[in-house]
């Protein structure tokens, strides 16, 4: 009997990631901040319990699939909504039919995928809906949904954050596909665990991501007698990156980082553009670099040059609206401009000073006449006596001790002569004289 699966029983008619999507909550994977066992989100759709709610996240880590999951598990209608296609007209005829439901004691799940691109009034469309209980909204968003959803909306939603899935997340996803029936389980296929992790690393958390470029691979993969062969050469084919791609978590990545940050510290920036095209190139997220550009701009450069700073938070700001590849230019002008940008280390050694000093001092109370008096006996007992106002006073500085009694006479800013830094030192060669003269 020939038992191989036919071509018209084959579960080929949709892309893998939908053929693949769970169903119930133990077949999602990640999140279980929120989903593990006990956890507040799990615990409300397994009691049917389930409100209004914002899902928060990155792209591709489950926020449609959690909604369709708890529509399935709560037996309630589900009706998605696009954000892009559905008008205020279309939002009140389903309102009204969901209305009508609720009179026989039916539930309906309104889902609206990336709810931050619906405007004022069709978000106000679905307030009153909401605030009755006609239906049960879930809203996905990967903005920060306290700026893009009305407040009025927002009070009445319990916002989720979900998290980017992690490289074990999605390499388990990547074997579940492989052994389903619903994915490849069907067909015989040869990879190793590394190529998996290939994936996964390129896919950057985005589970949709890592399933679209393992049916890719599976596609172009080398058949022969029945089996197809899943090599790294495959995937760096499918996925346009050469050899250079690696393990974000193991040692080269943090090579190539340091790279970076040496570089742009020794005013070296054909180096330090290299290192950045090394990271892009290989499939780094470009948040990452942003972070440690921003990181860098205090600790390496700080009040030498004070638009440092500004540069570098641009740049991650148009690294976050716009993406790769277009974003690549912006982190060059960012790195090129830190890298040839006067240096300061002031920032960071100010900072460890007084770091080392609060740990060894965490009980040291703060002055009373600094301590805000909001109550009559904190008043009573001191606090806020003798405090001055310094916007009052003609110099701007006011005759007050601001360190606990152990720490007066510390110094922990020290500023060079680098850049635009000495104007900040003769300013507080100024100050240190004035206090000095009026006696603190």
């Amino acid at each position: 009997m020939n038992n191989q699966v036919s071509l018209l029983e084959q579960p080929v008619a949709q892309p893998l990631a939908a053929r693949l999507r769970p169903e119930t909550l133990d077949e999602i994977v990640g999140q279980q901040h929120l989903l593990g066992p006990g956890r507040i989100l799990r615990r409300i759709i397994e009691q049917d319990a389930v409100s209004s709610m914002i899902f928060w996240g990155p792209p591709g880590v489950g926020k449609t699939t959690l909604a369709t999951v708890i529509a399935r598990q709560t037996k309630a209608k589900f009706i998605e909504f696009s954000a892009v296609t559905s008008g205020i007209k279309e939002i009140r005829a389903v309102m009204q039919e969901a209305d009508h439901n609720r009179v026989y004691g039916d539930k309906t799940i309104v889902f609206v995928d990336e709810i931050h691109r619906f405007n004022k009034a069709q978000q106000d469309a679905f307030l009153p809906f909401v605030e009755k209980g006609s239906i049960i909204l879930i809203g996905a968003t990967t903005e920060n949904p306290s700026f893009e959803v009305n407040g009025a909306l927002l009070s009445r939603c319990k916002v989720f954050v979900l998290k980017g899935l992690t490289e074990d997340d999605i390499l388990s996803l990547l074997k579940r596909a492989l052994s389903d029936q619903r994915g490849f389980g069907y067909q015989k296929i040869e990879t190793e665990d590394d190529v998996l992790r290939l994936i996964a690393a390129f896919a950057n958390g985005d589970a949709r991501m890592a399933l679209s470029t393992l049916e890719m691979a599976v596609l172009n993969g080398d058949e022969e007698n029945g089996v197809t062969r899943v090599t790294r050469e495959t995937v760096e084919q499918c996925t346009s990156r050469k050899s250079l791609l690696y393990d974000k978590n193991g040692e080269e990545h943090y090579n190539l980082i340091s790279a970076l940050h040496k570089s742009m510290r020794n005013s070296d920036p054909d180096a330090a553009v290299y290192w950045l095209a090394r990271m892009l190139e290989a499939g780094e997220d470009p948040i990452y670099i942003c972070r440690r550009v921003i990181r860098f701009a205090s600790e390496d450069v700080g009040l030498a040059d004070p638009r440092a700073l500004e540069l570098a938070v641009a740049a991650y700001q148009a690294c976050h609206l716009i993406g790769m590849p277009e974003c690549t230019v912006h982190l060059t002008q960012a790195v090129i401009y830190l890298s040839l940008a006067p240096r300061s280390n002031a920032m960071e050694v100010a900072y460890n000073a007084a770091r080392e000093d609060a740990l060894k001092q965490l009980d040291e109370p703060v002055p009373l006449h600094i301590r805000n008096g909001v109550t009559g006996l904190m008043r009573d007992l001191g606090y806020g006596k003798g405090y001055q106002y310094a916007h009052d006073l003609k110099d701007k500085i006011a005759d007050m001790r601001c360190l606990p009694d152990s720490l007066i006479g510390r110094e922990y800013y020290q500023p060079t002569d680098q850049g635009l830094e000495y104007k900040f030192r003769d300013r507080l060669e100024q100050i240190k004289a004035w206090k000095k003269e009026h006696g603190k």
